[in-house]
């Protein structure tokens, strides 16, 4: 076997195994939305800021939920310090509020909210403006993926971090 049909035999393969994973994946259905932050990779900040506020198993309950969902990178450009300081036992009550601040009760997809400005309420109470009129824009954050598909909702993901 020449080296160019390795080449093409080896990428066939890959290829098999990638399209044979989706399907597996696809005919599963997405996880809950604790799974599906878990298992993107962008996420980790946020995940073990869930799980220090002890809000996984609300997050992995039936819902549903809109979780506005900001980057690792969102979480970095905090100053510096702010993370460690709100997932010490000790500050868990802010760490709470800040969370809840990121969900809404109910599935709201990104083809769901109208070209205006509106607000809605947050799991933590108080509201979340929202502005669809070019793009989709939370508070100061923008919607960078909209719509990622959970068992139990709908993860938009942001571009920073919201501050109730």
């Amino acid at each position: 076997m020449n080296r160019r049909s390795l080449i093409k035999a080896a990428l066939f393969g890959a290829s098999a195994l990638v399209l044979s994973a989706c399907a597996d994946m696809a005919s599963e259905g997405p996880g809950d939305i604790v799974d599906v932050a878990s298992a993107n990779g962008s996420f980790n900040t946020l995940v073990a800021a869930v799980a220090a506020a002890d809000l996984v198993d609300t997050l992995k309950s039936d819902g549903p939920f809109t979780v506005f969902a900001p980057t690792d990178e969102a979480f970095a450009a905090l100053p510096a310090g702010t993370v460690e300081t709100l997932l010490k036992p000790e500050n868990k009550d802010q760490l709470v509020q800040i969370l809840t601040y990121h969900a809404v009760p109910g599935k709201i997809a990104a083809a769901d909210i109208p070209a205006s400005r509106i607000s809605v309420a947050t799991v933590e109470g108080s509201n979340l403006h929202i502005d669809g009129r070019n793009g989709v824009k939370v508070e100061n954050a923008n919607v960078i993926i909209p719509d990622v598909a959970a068992s139990n909702g709908v993860i938009h993901v942001i571009d920073a971090v919201l501050l109730p």
